[in-house]
């Protein structure tokens, strides 16, 4: 499957007309045959897969962001001048890669045994009490004994928890090669650029929950609440300011060994998403303590504590299952050709956000 350049509405189009492998003909069921159809949600493997837009100059297709003004009320536009998903590396060999989007060959995402995933779950076995819960979930993690290393681009079988498997010379497995190239231009200064490549990146173990719960405020309507996971796993995250051509460029800052495991958003503390009486979005991470109503000894100890926000307590810093910290590691921090060596922020958790938009044009 290839497609290039194309607008949201054909793309969806694009999809919806893709061929089945499987020849059958459909036949329909009885009432009794129907009532024992056990829905699972739906799975979803694309293989020789290449998205590529802003490839070609020469098509009038492009995507802008438009409608912004700058704090001097200058028209802002923001243009997606590339935007490419392709096959990552081969064989531990970066010159056999897309080549920041120039070479675009076919790759898998998802697996038959673990594939991308839409479904409706029951919010009880995720921590979400008796709510209907949509999930949109990349491929899960696996038993290490029986993934492979998330950032290895030529690990084998047994050697981490990654569903999703590198690329080899007669293999395109489910790694890919992702770049977004962005231009800003503000009234009639020249565009600035910035763009954002990574290489054989896997995204296994990230999802989206999205159900409703009441108003962050107490009141009694229902608003849309979420729960956010992004896992980014690369050997190579880099960004420059390079333009369109990949010419004129600034000097290039390169993440090597790059993890991202990013928790926004949980049981305990739902992420609510709500537009404002102006118009303007809002988005918040409730303090925990607004989400708890029981009481904690002075002391600090279960005894005496009310049981049930004590445990929710310990269970939140504790994190055993992973699902409230989020973690940073950079293998190796390179700019313009010099090592500022390795970095890592592990355990990090959110205990109070709000972000609202404002419109800087009034």
């Amino acid at each position: 499957m290839i497609i290039k350049n194309l607008a949201p509405l054909s793309l969806i189009g694009c999809l919806a007309g893709l061929p089945l492998v499987a020849q059958a003909e459909m036949a329909s069921l009885t009432d009794s045959e129907m009532s024992s159809v056990q829905g699972q949600g739906l799975g979803l493997v694309l293989e020789d897969f290449v998205f590529a837009h802003g490839d070609d100059p020469s098509l009038e297709h492009t995507f802008k962001i438009t409608g912004i003004k700058s704090s001097l009320g200058e028209d802002v536009e923001v243009t997606v001048s590339k935007l490419y998903i392709a096959r990552g590396a081969v064989d531990g060999d970066f010159g056999q890669d897309s080549n920041f989007g120039s070479v675009l060959n076919p790759v898998n995402l998802g697996r038959l045994s673990n594939p991308y995933t839409i479904d409706v779950v029951d919010g009880n076995t995720v921590g979400i009490t008796d709510k209907a819960v949509l999930q949109i979930a990349a491929p899960t993690l696996v038993d290490p004994t029986a993934g492979f290393d998330c950032l290895d681009i030529a690990a084998v079988a047994g050697s981490g928890s990654c569903s999703s498997r590198p690329a080899t010379s007669s293999f395109q497995g489910e790694r890919f090669d992702l770049g977004l190239m962005l231009e800003a231009k503000v009234g009639d200064k020249d565009p600035n650029n910035l763009n954002i490549h990574a290489k054989s990146a896997v995204i296994d173990g990230s999802y989206l929950r999205l159900w409703a719960d009441e108003d962050m405020d107490g009141g009694a309507a229902t608003q849309l609440v979420a729960q956010f996971r992004l896992n980014l796993y690369t050997p190579e995250l880099s960004i420059n300011s390079c333009d369109a051509l990949g010419q004129s460029c600034g000097d290039t800052v390169q993440l090597k060994n790059f993890e991202l495991e990013l928790a926004l958003g949980n049981s305990l503390q739902p992420m609510y998403l709500d537009v404002n009486g102006s118009g303007n979005f809002v988005f918040e991470i409730k303090n925990i303590r607004e989400t708890l109503s029981g009481t904690i000894a002075s002391n600090g100890q279960r005894s005496g504590s009310d049981a049930a926000t004590w445990d929710a307590f310990e269970n939140y810093y504790n994190d055993p299952n992973g699902e409230f910290k989020s973690n940073l590691r950079i293998g190796e921090l390179n700019v313009a050709g010099e090592n500022f060596g390795s970095a890592k922020i592990e355990g990090l958790q959110i205990q109070y956000l709000r972000i609202e938009s404002h419109d800087l044009g009034n």
